[in-house]
């Protein structure tokens, strides 16, 4: 089991230290605003997991964050979700609600033409706003939020491909979790508990929770099978992440769902002519940003992977003299995609710029030798110094690392 992260990386401390995010009373609880360098890590999360799930075979979409109150009553939400969700409101002779889950409106997607066996299993991904009627008591910082940017997909498919499918899912997640530079706390079975929330269809449940133990044993996962945890529709592969007070939270999810595909009405035609109903897979490779953003933080201090830090190389000249050559090599750098800043003399001595950019991860000092010769002196994050190197061959690099979305600074 992995240790909790540093219980001094309080993401909420760290979060307006180093300018990502930040809140105010007059926008509301729960609804915090990101600053230039919190979107800039935002924006690289979910670029890395719309280009993962466009090579796995998602096809992406985007659909209204509102909804018919009748429509939110079709697929369970409102029988069994109500207290989550906000209230509706009057638009005309019609009530409209914030939505809190997408799966509804991919439904509609998938019924809107009929469907062919050959089309599935049909992979539909979208990275958007959902709303939650949290209580002020429970908020707080990223990981609990009233408005969040959901990373979800939904794959419909034949039931015999539903195990290939959450396995396919699973190894999304891990690839991802490998990127990041984090590993979960636990694996969770969450399975229905024994109040009334949950859909009433025994055989169902039974077969949707045999899928996904057999998922997770055939993977070799240690999990442990918690009651009262699953989605009123099905159960779920939580993977659940801990802070450094020992918090747990869930980051992605793998659901299996029967229930829905039957309130919509959904079916493909099979090999045989006939009308067949397809299963949902509900899948979440990082589930909220903004949760993620706040594992993030608080896993690595601030010091990101460098694909996705706010700014990946800070370019030092040693004096003003050099500051032209600084300027066109920043100016290179952001032509080839990276996040490269100049800090010249006038924001202090050279060994304060240096602290200054300890959590960058890359930093090119060009004094009188480097400017003459068309070189930069490199000093990567863990405290390495490279010899000088050619300014392209110094930026191609970089970029090199930075588009391989791994954790190491330098290759070989």
């Amino acid at each position: 089991m992995h240790e909790s992260p540093n219980p001094v990386h309080d993401h909420r401390r760290l979060g307006r230290e180093l300018d990502l995010f930040d809140t105010d009373p007059l926008m509301g609880a729960g609804l915090p605003y990101w600053l230039p360098d919190g979107a800039a890590v935002r924006h690289a999360l979910e670029e890395y997991v719309r280009e993962a799930e466009r090579r796995a075979g998602y096809r992406h979409v985007y659909s209204p964050v509102l909804g018919k109150r009748e429509l939110y009553e079709r697929s369970g939400h409102w029988s069994h979700y109500s207290e989550d969700m906000y209230p509706a409101m009057d638009l005309g002779a019609e009530q409209v609600v914030l939505r809190p889950s997408m799966c509804p409106h991919h439904a509609l997607i998938y019924r809107s033409r009929a469907r062919s066996y050959r089309e599935l299993p049909l992979r539909m991904a979208e990275l958007g706003g959902q709303f939650r009627s949290e209580l002020s008591g429970v908020l707080g910082g990223l990981t609990r939020v009233r408005a969040m940017q959901l990373n979800d997909a939904h794959v419909f498919c034949a039931p015999d491909q539903v195990a290939d499918e959450a396995r396919g899912a699973l190894e999304l997640i891990r690839r991802a979790y490998g990127a990041l530079g984090i590993r979960p706390a636990r694996y969770r079975l969450s399975l229905p508990g024994p109040d009334g929330k949950y859909v009433a269809a025994p055989e169902l449940w039974r077969r949707s929770t045999a899928l996904l133990r057999q998922v997770l044993d055939e993977a070799g996962l240690a999990y442990e099978e918690a009651e009262g945890e699953a989605a009123f529709y099905g159960p779920k592969i939580d993977v659940q992440f801990a802070d450094g007070a020992g918090r747990e939270s869930t980051l992605s999810t793998v659901q299996v769902d029967f229930h829905q595909p039957e309130r919509f009405g959904l079916s493909y035609i099979g090999a045989d002519g006939a009308k067949h109903r397809p299963v949902m897979v509900h899948r979440s490779v990082i589930g909220s940003v903004e949760r993620a953003v706040a594992l993030l933080v608080e896993e690595h201090g601030g010091a990101f992977p460098a694909w996705l830090a706010p700014v990946q190389l800070a370019v030092l000249p040693v004096a003003e003299a050099e500051r032209a050559n600084a300027e066109d090599f920043a100016r290179h750098c952001v032509a080839l995609g990276l996040r490269a800043e100049p800090a010249g003399p006038e924001r202090g001595s050279l060994g304060a710029r240096v602290r200054e950019a300890r959590l960058v991860p890359y930093q090119a000092v060009i004094g009188p030798r480097e400017a003459a010769e068309g070189l930069v002196a490199l000093r990567l994050r863990d405290g390495r110094r490279l010899a000088p190197l050619p300014a392209a061959e110094a930026a191609d690099r970089i970029a090199a690392v930075v588009a391989a979305h791994g954790t190491e600074l330098w290759g070989p």
